[in-house]
């Protein structure tokens, strides 16, 4: 899964889409705000994968289908690959509603069988330092109400982890390589969802970092800094 990552690279990931040639457009009402510790229920920055022209905007990170009659308890932050195409709740965005999720990396806890120690976070960023793009699906929601505005909103999807994650858990975020972004964002072509599998071996690291992160109030920078060896566990 994917329940916490940091994003503080908007430049980079800007320049990028401009090397690869995807047109894209800004949301009028779009702004940017780094964040090292992201957790669900945040506006975070998406691209929206639209007919003709892909959109930066901000979106809810927890899924509001558009059929959801009201706000559902349930908003999901991720959807498993394996059955977006059978679940109500994704199938109608399958090759409909694709998004970027851009991320400076993303975190997870190994898993400690000792229920009396202290699941430690890692945190999992490319090799090549650059900032990477979660795979996403997203929808917009309209309110009861004409004067309430319409909600977008996105998820995650995960896969099966690969060499790297399998130590720690079994499962992690599609990552696509930029040369896939444009086969994403333009899903009609059907071959979309080929992009969504474990990430090649070698492309991620990662290392533990401060258990003050578990706290989501916390946002520091010295979030993604490396723990000491020392303090490790403690």
């Amino acid at each position: 899964m994917c329940g916490r990552f940091g994003f503080f690279e908007l430049r980079y990931f800007l320049d990028r889409l401009r090397e690869l040639e995807l047109p894209f457009e800004e949301n009028e009402h779009y702004g940017f705000m780094p964040g090292y510790n992201i957790a669900p229920e945040s506006t975070i920055t998406v691209l929206l994968g639209k007919k003709g022209s892909n959109v930066l905007s901000n979106a809810h990170w927890g899924l509001i289908p558009h059929w959801a009659k009201a706000l559902p308890k349930v908003r999901p932050i991720n959807a498993r690959a394996e059955s977006l195409g059978v679940k109500p709740y994704f199938r109608h965005m399958l090759n409909h509603r694709h998004c970027l999720i851009p991320a400076s990396g993303f975190y997870e806890w190994s898993d400690m069988r000792d229920a009396s120690v202290k699941k430690q976070p890692c945190y999992i960023h490319r090799a090549d330092g650059h900032p990477m793009a979660f795979a996403g699906l997203w929808d917009t929601w309209e309110p009861t109400g004409r004067e309430k505005p319409a909600v977008t909103s996105c998820t995650i999807i995960t896969t099966a982890a690969n060499r790297e994650m399998r130590p720690i858990h079994e499962r992690m975020p599609v990552i696509l390589e930029p040369e896939t972004w444009r086969l994403w964002l333009e899903p009609e072509t059907g071959f979309a969802e080929k992009l969504l599998k474990p990430a090649a071996e070698g492309i991620l690291e990662l290392y533990p970092v401060s258990t003050r992160m578990n706290n989501p109030q916390y946002i520091r920078k010295d979030c993604i800094e490396k723990l000491d060896a020392s303090v490790q566990g403690k």
